[in-house]
């Protein structure tokens, strides 16, 4: 399951509510205060939401909690909003070598130029991107869309084609997605 990290900052009695029903939730808990809150920040790789009563600027997601009492469901659907938002914000702007690939829109933009993609080919785009090394027709047919690895089609094939001549069109960009003698990649 994937955790989302959040930090009570200086508030014992949030974190001990929290702490109960932690396991009914998609989310890990953590106590700081002025003392460990550098530590825990050092640690930190993964989605993370600060809850204080003061801001922070140290970290980008901060939850301020000014209303309190709050009611807990109250809570737990402001801290789901703030984690959806960071989420959304983080796939608005999607560097893909000189390109920005917004996921939310599906669309992919150089300058002041941009085309509309396809879902299968933000799919396809992110595969290739996430991968360092080219790869098969095969696995990309599997990973993709889903097909059984030996399954004789030229779905990928055609969908890179298209892709191709999308960016040669309105980018003029021959080397977007390349291919080798191992698949295909994104550089």
């Amino acid at each position: 399951m994937n955790y989302k990290k959040i930090i009570i900052f200086e508030n014992v009695v949030l974190f001990n509510i929290l702490e109960e029903i932690k396991e009914k939730f998609n989310f890990d808990l953590t106590l700081a205060n002025k003392e460990n809150i550098n530590e825990i920040k050092k640690g930190l790789d993964e989605e993370c939401l600060l809850i204080s009563n003061k801001t922070n600027e140290e970290f980008t997601n901060n939850l301020i909690l000014e209303l309190i009492p709050i009611k807990l469901d109250k809570l737990v659907e402001m801290i789901n909003l703030k984690f959806l938002k960071n989420k959304f914000n983080s796939q608005s702007s999607v560097p893909i070598g000189d390109y920005v690939l917004n996921l939310n829109s599906r669309k992919i933009q150089k300058e002041n130029r941009i085309i509309d993609l396809t879902e299968r080919e933000v799919n396809l785009i992110i595969f290739l991107k996430e991968n360092k090394t080219a790869v098969k027709i095969d696995i990309i047919q599997k990973k993709v869309w889903d097909y059984g690895i030996g399954l004789e089609t030229h779905t990928v094939e055609t969908h890179i084609y298209r892709l191709r001549k999308k960016f040669k069109t309105e980018f003029n960009d021959d080397h977007f997605i390349l291919s080798s003698k191992d698949g295909y990649y994104i550089e």
